[in-house]
């Protein structure tokens, strides 16, 4: 029998074309429709009947600029230019909620070398398996007073200086943002990292939730679909992890866990 082809390594330009091309596309979605509905949108029967959908997606495309920085943290957004890396990965935590990019990447470097242990700034050895505890310890470990105060600063700015209306930035600024973090939490850290009966495959303690494609990319950008994955494959930016997957799952074909 003729082996099944290794994986092909992307080439760090190609990589950096497309993965720059993606993160631009997040990027520019997620500040037009932020300027447009914060500002600009009436809250008329339209846009009120709409406004689910839109806060739904605005908490998706939030979602993905903190995945940009996630790559950012891991070098795989630019292969090869650490201070690109790092002035996207500031650029994105900024956006998001005025994140300490590098406090976050010293957080997330930790998780990967002791995941799902005590040393790990991402678990709850308290409540291993209850979101709810988990995501409280999560949310008051992450959400400091530099992201308090950067918040604040931009409601109050753009609601005493440019005029902006409380409700819209409630609704496309303030929903969108509390429920992308509930979003990458539940979908991209406690759902793969939770503790079950039947235990995890090897050190990782990490276990990939397998869902169709679109369901994947929707929910957390692959990092839940693929966990697992990542975790193997750390230098992977995420949409390049179905790829991993597909190819793990071939390896465990030919040579067992």
């Amino acid at each position: 029998m003729t082996a099944s082809p290794r994986p092909q390594t992307t080439i760090p330009v190609r990589q950096a074309l497309w993965g720059l091309s993606l993160a631009g596309a997040i990027i520019a979605a997620w500040v037009f429709m932020h300027i447009g509905f914060v500002f600009f949108a009436p809250l008329d029967p339209i846009v009120l009947a709409l406004a689910p959908v839109i806060i739904l997606l605005q908490s998706w495309l939030s979602v993905g600029l903190f995945i940009i920085s996630h790559d950012a943290i891991h070098g795989s957004l630019a292969p090869g230019r650490p201070a690109f890396n790092r002035a996207m990965g500031r650029l994105c935590m900024t956006l998001y909620a005025g994140f300490d990019f590098d406090r976050m990447a010293a957080a997330h470097h930790r998780h990967h070398r002791s995941p799902g242990t005590a040393a790990d700034p991402d678990f709850s050895v308290d409540s291993p398996d209850r979101p709810l505890p988990w995501f409280g310890a999560f949310f008051r470990r992450y959400f400091g007073w530099r992201p308090f105060l950067t918040v604040n600063a931009v409601v109050f700015t753009y609601w005493l200086v440019l005029g902006a209306n409380p409700v819209n930035i409630v609704l496309f600024y303030g929903v969108p943002a509390l429920l992308s973090a509930g979003q990458l939490f539940y979908f991209g850290t406690f759902l793969p990292h939770r503790h079950e009966r039947q235990g995890f495959a090897d050190h990782h303690r990490a276990r990939s939730v397998r869902s169709p494609y679109m369901l994947s990319l929707v929910t957390c950008y692959h990092f839940g679909g693929y966990h697992h994955e990542h975790h193997l494959f750390p230098h992977e930016p995420w949409w390049r992890l179905p790829q991993r997957g597909g190819w793990e799952r071939d390896r465990r074909k030919r040579t067992g866990p």
